[in-house]
């Protein structure tokens, strides 16, 4: 199963609950003033997945407010975008300029290191909120910190289009976590940044009023995901982008100036990334390299090894053989695939 943590109030006295869960929300999250009118029975329980550098956390409990004041802020400040997703009960959440009340199924980001309030409100029935959500470093998602800006507290609807798709994901990965092994954790973790960030790149790209940066960043952001849908086309190429997206080559270049990379450079690393993320996954030992190659759009061998050993700094079969040799429950060695 996923690497899992899980902490509920139910194995402390009732009379030191909601103190715990104050001291485990600023030990697992950030520092927050945590209050509630439940103090007496304060019954609340969190699950924490590890997907790689995204964590995946659904939390249960009484209705409560949890505040975020800048001297908290600067007395530990971990970076992180936090979305979450009500699915039982509403939540308001409110900052130094915007407020807004969220219903269940509406996803919702604010960031860590702006001051905040929010307050958790119980459905109707048994009185207890319940949810779920990501936490994200901000370095993780592709967009520029001031295109997001524009996303905090907003409304992001979670029951139609690409919020859908998110939020199907990241409530089937909660259920069913321990269908998945730890290695999977950071592959999940890849598929609900890009989830996220298409969710992101259609918002932005539907709102008007941005300016063009903006939408230039988001154009950038839909080329990259479509680059990361088609890596395994050896004919993907600058042209076939450009004609995919309805834009000329040149154009495609000048929006990538600003990037760390040429076009053509970002797609050979990323298919040299998950080509070499295959070679270390035990699980595909047996598949010989030549296919690994295939796969990621290295249709010739020979051009495989040599950029895999410029780029990593050893042959691909050397790379397969440290990585995968022993096996990490029996420490048993292993029969290298053929090439």
């Amino acid at each position: 199963m996923l690497n899992e943590k899980t902490f509920s109030t139910q194995d402390v006295l009732a009379s030191d609950r909601l103190d715990r869960w104050r001291d485990h929300v600023s030990r697992t999250y950030v520092p927050a003033e945590v209050d509630s009118d439940h103090e007496v029975d304060f019954a609340a329980s969190q699950r924490v997945l590890a997907l790689g550098a995204v964590q995946l956390w659904t939390m249960e409990h009484p209705p409560m407010t949890l505040k975020r004041t800048r001297k908290l802020i600067r007395r530990s400040d971990p970076g992180l975008y936090h979305l979450s997703l009500p699915l039982h009960g509403t939540m308001r959440l409110s900052g130094s300029d915007r407020e807004a009340h969220h219903e269940p199924y509406d996803l919702v980001l604010h960031d860590t290191s702006r001051p905040h309030r929010m307050r958790a409100i119980a459905g109707h029935g048994d009185g207890t909120v319940l949810g779920t959500g990501l936490f994200i470093p901000r370095k993780v998602l592709p967009l520029p910190e001031n295109a997001v800006d524009g996303l905090l507290m907003r409304r992001l609807p979670g029951r139609e289009g690409v919020g859908a798709l998110l939020v199907q994901f990241l409530t089937q990965v909660a259920r069913d976590s321990g269908s998945y092994r730890p290695a999977d954790g950071p592959r999940l973790g890849t598929v609900a940044v890009d989830l996220l960030s298409a969710l992101f790149a259609h918002v932005l790209d539907a709102d008007k009023s941005l300016p063009p940066e903006t939408h230039r960043q988001t154009l950038v952001l839909r080329i990259r995901g479509f680059v990361q849908q088609h890596l395994h086309d050896p004919h993907l190429t600058p042209r076939t982008i450009a004609a995919a997206h309805h834009i000329s080559t040149s154009y495609l270049h000048r929006l990538f100036q600003d990037e760390d990379d040429t076009v053509a450079a970002w797609i050979r690393a990323q298919r040299l990334e998950r080509a070499r993320r295959d070679l270390a996954d035990p699980t595909m030992r047996t598949i010989p390299i030549h296919a690994i190659a295939s796969r990621w759009g290295f249709p010739r061998a020979a051009d495989f090894t040599r950029a895999f050993r410029t780029a990593f700094g050893v042959p691909p079969r050397d790379y397969r053989h440290e990585s995968v040799q022993f096996s990490p429950v029996r420490g048993d060695r292993r029969r290298p695939a053929p090439d």
